[in-house]
């Protein structure tokens, strides 16, 4: 089990900044922070070797990206065991419609994130892929219609 950082108030800020802009230059960052560049790097370099920062990543619009259609899907399994998770896990890590993957907790076992290019498109994965799944008992659909707040990064 990793074990948790304990965050000062000025890697909160460093964090919270980088969370906004991920690329934003390191002499801004000190600026903005409150801190000299050589030592905010050393901080935020340090955040990295433990962890906390885990990476940096392009945000994409699905749009732009011809995957207009969004939805979250939640998922019942046939059984609660290991091997049926493990092997409806394996199975949607290779689904490239499926951007995020959560097992949680409730009535049902996973919700997904799909995108996919239209409504078409989606009911072909439904049908044909997260269908087809032996794991798979129950699918609902929830179409996001808009985002009018999304802090993904």
């Amino acid at each position: 089990m990793q074990r948790r950082t304990k965050i000062d108030d000025i890697n909160a800020r460093i964090l919270q900044e980088l969370s906004r802009d991920g690329r934003l230059p390191n002499t801004e960052l000190a600026e903005r922070v409150g801190l000299s560049p050589s030592a905010c790097l050393r901080r935020v370099q340090e955040l990295e070797r433990q962890g906390v920062i885990k990476g940096y990543r392009a945000v994409l619009d699905p749009i732009a990206m011809g995957n207009g259609f969004v939805a979250y899907v939640t998922v019942g399994l046939t059984g609660h065991t290991k091997a049926a998770q493990e092997g409806f896990e394996r199975s949607v890590s290779l689904f490239d419609e499926v951007r995020e993957c959560h097992n949680i907790t409730g009535t049902v076992e996973y919700l997904l994130r799909i995108e996919a290019e239209d409504l078409i498109a989606y009911k072909r994965f439904h049908t044909d892929k997260l269908g087809t799944l032996p794991q798979v008992h129950q699918i609902v659909t929830h179409v996001v219609m808009g985002s009018p707040k999304d802090d993904r990064a």
